[in-house]
């Protein structure tokens, strides 16, 4: 039999799992799934977080002795996630280890309600790498306009950061540019380049939410043919636009430094139209230094079924860049579209946070009696 994830794998895609909970923690799940089927990373969100809240008991020791101590909600609620955290991170601390840093790391986001606040977000992002305490961490910091200069200022910082919800390439073409910058200012600070990472996650699957919404709308032949092409084009277009950022003199100066590159991370890969190859997100996007983090049922499929072509991407930019002309031809306008998914992803991620806060204060009340 083959082995599709070993495959993937040397492509230079690393493969991430998309979910952390203290149960997946205590059984070993995690563990397991480094052995064997070569997860190398792990990335949560505030939704993840507030699901793995809602099942079992696991958390259910820590959040009495959290309520005897009488701690504020919003601590007890970054405890309970930083003690994840931290655990993820030492399970893959070989990892690690064995990749000089670049796989074994694990992600945790910056409070999603202060996405457009910049000084908050730069701080935030310095107190949870302080609180987890790990050097395989990453601390997820939004692609908004206000998350920019934070994402500057934390790299200046040392901090490794994942940029989250990225949807344009406009957008992605900034976020690259506050990671130099970052690692610029960095330099100037004496700190290793060589221990600062960094991933930008691009959303694909959302993108084809969205735009196929806008096509059944116009119900046209031309229009249903372009259905579930919107999302891989536009991640294709992202990773063109990543090799020319990592090409240039700008960054070969930072290289020579000792800087590692941003790798793209494929992000949101779980597919939403049951009508599509469930693995479409995976084995489209094959590309070298990249990451494609999957919800478990998308690694199952692809360990199961999945059918690897190599590299999928580099030399298909003309062929995306047509999708999206096409797409603009019909009037589906990107930079709505993507604006759109930005404010939903946002709105998304804070109404998650509102839920785990209110279940984490349910089960304190329930603690203290």
């Amino acid at each position: 039999m083959s082995d599709v994830l070993a495959d993937l794998s040397a492509e230079g895609v690393s493969i991430w799992l998309d979910d952390i909970s203290r149960e997946r923690l205590q059984s070993g799940n995690l563990a397991d799934l480094i052995d064997n089927k070569h997860v190398v990373g792990v990335t949560s969100n505030p939704t993840i977080f507030q699901k793995a809240l809602e099942k079992g008991s696991a958390y259910d020791e820590q959040t009495r002795d959290l309520a005897a101590r009488g701690v504020s909600l919003e601590e007890a609620v970054r405890l309970l996630t930083s003690y994840d955290i931290r655990w993820a991170c030492d399970v893959l601390r070989p990892v690690y280890d064995e990749t000089d840093g670049m796989n074994g790391r694990v992600s945790i986001e910056v409070d999603p309600r202060i996405a457009h606040d910049t000084s908050k977000t730069t701080a935030e992002a310095k107190a949870l790498w302080w609180l987890v305490d790990r050097p395989n961490v990453m601390i997820k910091i939004p692609a908004t306009e206000a998350g920019l200069p934070s994402i500057t200022a934390a790299t200046a910082a040392g901090i490794s950061v994942n940029v989250t919800l990225i949807f344009s390439l406009e957008r992605y073409d900034r976020v690259m540019d506050a990671y130099l910058s970052g690692l610029e200012q960095a330099k100037q600070n004496g700190i290793d380049l060589s221990t600062i990472r960094s991933v930008a996650s691009f959303f694909v699957s959302r993108v084809d939410t969205e735009i196929d919404k806008r096509l059944d709308k116009l119900g046209t032949d031309e229009a249903k043919a372009l259905r579930g092409k919107a999302a891989i084009a536009n991640a294709r277009l992202a990773y063109e636009h990543y090799e020319d950022v990592f090409g240039s003199v700008r960054w070969q100066a930072l290289e020579s430094a000792g800087a590692h590159k941003q790798r793209p991370l494929w992000a949101s890969t779980g597919v939403k139209d049951p009508s599509y190859d469930d693995t479409m997100y995976v084995v489209d996007l094959v590309a070298d230094n990249t990451v494609n983090t999957m919800p478990e049922a998308t690694l199952n499929a692809v360990a199961d079924h999945g059918k690897l072509h190599g590299d999928a991407v580099s030399g298909t930019y003309a062929e995306a860049q047509k999708v999206l002309d096409d797409l603009a031809a019909l009037g589906v306008e990107y930079d709505d579209v993507v604006e759109v998914l930005e404010a939903e992803g946002v709105q998304k991620f804070e109404d998650a946070w509102t839920q785990l806060l209110e279940g984490v204060q349910r089960q304190l009340d329930a603690a203290r009696g």
